[in-house]
């Protein structure tokens, strides 16, 4: 991400007000467009759901049918983004650029096939109807491919055609929202989840043009990551518990609270939670933001120097010098974010009061009392995120594996306690989950560096270990089927070749 903060940095640097909203515009759409998109698609389902006079059981209906396919997805890709990910950083390191593509299509099929058959039997079973049911399983699988795609793209440069992309699939989903409902006259539960669903593929396949423009064919095994899974086991893991964390919460008050309302057969919801949750989220774009256009773009040169000290001899004088440094910039770089995110969040309480009550979403003192503490407790998380994120800098797999699993414990356990006991303290338990994720993650880099040397030389191993384990293993296998495949295709081109040049030559 160091790398896409560069280039937005450049934006950023331009004069005047358009070109301050034209780079933040281009660093939101980057970091955080197919999320921003899920959610005002899913607002704007709502106005236009309530507009169109549905009853409010279709309303509720289409929303949770959203819902639930898209924290389906972010569950399903969470197990492989960071790593897929770290394989990717470590390929364009190493300059062998012709495994990224392969390890896209490898990673995107076994998502597909295990997410589309888990997902596919919870919908046999939903007790919705059976177009319901087919349109929500294919917008969760486009989801996957969309989420996946993301990943990719943060390592490009090309934020013109991305944010053309997102601006082209939002227009496109609302127009054809609309379309459906007032010139066809479609159902409007089919109707929005079909313009939806259209929205993404729009950007699904825009992203994968951009993606297959950018990167060279593949050479071999598509599935070579899964060694990854041997090499840093940890990855699979924190982005599993990032991902539980941050939505577990949701899944607990629809099954467990008293807001609790089951919408159409295994469909629950709890609006009265959901929709504060919606906005409240909101609260850590810029966050996202500043961390990925400000905290990593000065930390990240001076990390670079420190560690090329070791490499290239320098001597213990200058690497003090160069590792206080480092440290002053992150603790710096991190004050500030913490700042924002204050201000940010104050900025979001505030105006949130004032404003929410008056728009057509039915909010009442409960959901303005829910949304404040939301707000707090995604503080907390966007700051113990970039904590944990710089961690993983340093290679500190284990720090980022033990703080993000206290997040999803104790947020989870929490809720669930407040909302089996303590129906008056809904969204406490995720502000003590958050602040205990952010606590930890500060302690655990705190501690990792003030031992940094001790980490970087004593600790690392003195040979390098190969891999030998369960996922090397399948990917070994597949490599050298891939090469087999490879060579007899080589064969059969050296073959055809030969035999026109006889034919010529007659």
């Amino acid at each position: 991400m160091a790398g896409i903060g560069f280039e937005l940095k450049k934006l950023f640097s331009r004069k005047g007000l358009i070109a301050t909203i034209r780079a933040y515009s281009y660093a939101t759409i980057v970091c955080a467009g197919p999320m921003i998109l899920g959610f005002v698609l899913l607002l704007f389902s709502m106005f236009m759901a309530d507009y169109a006079g549905a009853a409010r059981h279709t309303r509720e209906l289409l929303v949770t049918v959203l819902t639930h396919s898209l924290l389906a997805s972010l569950i399903v890709t969470s197990l492989f983004s960071m790593l897929t990910t770290r394989f990717c950083a470590d390929m364009i390191y190493e300059k062998k650029y012709n495994l990224l593509i392969p390890s896209f299509y490898g990673s995107i099929a076994i998502m597909l096939v295990l997410g589309g058959i888990a997902y596919g039997v919870f919908l046999h079973y939903s007790g919705i109807e059976f177009l319901y049911r087919v349109l929500a399983w294919i917008f969760f699988m486009v989801l996957i491919v969309v989420w996946t795609e993301i990943n990719y793209l943060t390592m490009l440069k090309d934020f013109r055609s991305i944010i053309l992309a997102f601006s082209v699939s939002v227009l496109a989903a609302l127009l054809l929202g609309a379309v459906f409902i007032w010139v066809f006259h479609i159902e409007v539960v089919a109707a929005l989840l079909s313009s939806v669903t259209i929205g993404y593929m729009i950007m699904m396949i825009w992203y994968f043009a951009i993606l297959y423009k950018t990167f060279p064919e593949g050479f071999g095994t598509s599935f070579r990551f899964l060694e990854w899974f041997d090499r840093l086991p940890q990855l699979g893991f924190i982005g599993f518990f990032v991902t539980l964390g941050l939505f577990g919460h949701l899944l607990i008050m629809w099954w467990f609270s008293s807001l609790s309302v089951q919408v159409e057969g295994l469909f629950y919801g709890a609006p009265t939670y959901d929709v504060p949750a919606i906005f409240a989220f909101f609260s850590i774009l810029i966050t996202t933001v500043n961390f990925t256009t400000s905290v990593e773009t000065r930390f990240y040169p001076k990390y670079k120097e420190y560690f090329s000290l070791f490499n290239d001899g320098g001597s213990i004088e200058n690497i003090e010098e160069a590792e206080e440094s480092m440290v002053r910039v992150l603790s710096e770089e991190l004050g500030y974010l913490a700042v924002k995110q204050l201000f940010s969040t104050l900025v979001f309480i505030i105006v949130g009061t004032i404003l929410l009550p008056n728009l057509a979403l039915g909010f009442n003192s409960e959901m303005l009392r829910i949304y404040r503490t939301l707000c707090i407790g995604y503080a907390f998380y966007a700051i113990g995120n970039c904590i944990m994120l710089i961690s993983q800098y340093f290679s500190d797999m284990k720090g980022a594996l033990l703080s993000t699993s206290i997040f999803a414990a104790v947020t989870n356990i929490l809720v669930l306690i407040f909302a089996l006991r303590f129906n008056s303290f809904y969204g406490i338990g995720f502000v003590i989950g958050s602040m205990c994720f952010c606590i930890c993650a500060c302690i655990i880099l705190c501690n990792y560096l003030r031992k940094l040397k001790y980490n970087v030389l004593s600790r690392q191993p003195l040979f390098a270990n190969e891999h030998h384990g369960f996922f090397t293993k399948i990917a070994n296998h597949f490599e050298l089927r891939a090469a087999r495949v490879q060579r007899r295709r080589r064969e059969a081109d050296e073959k055809h070749m030969g035999g026109n040049k006889n034919e010529e030559t007659e």
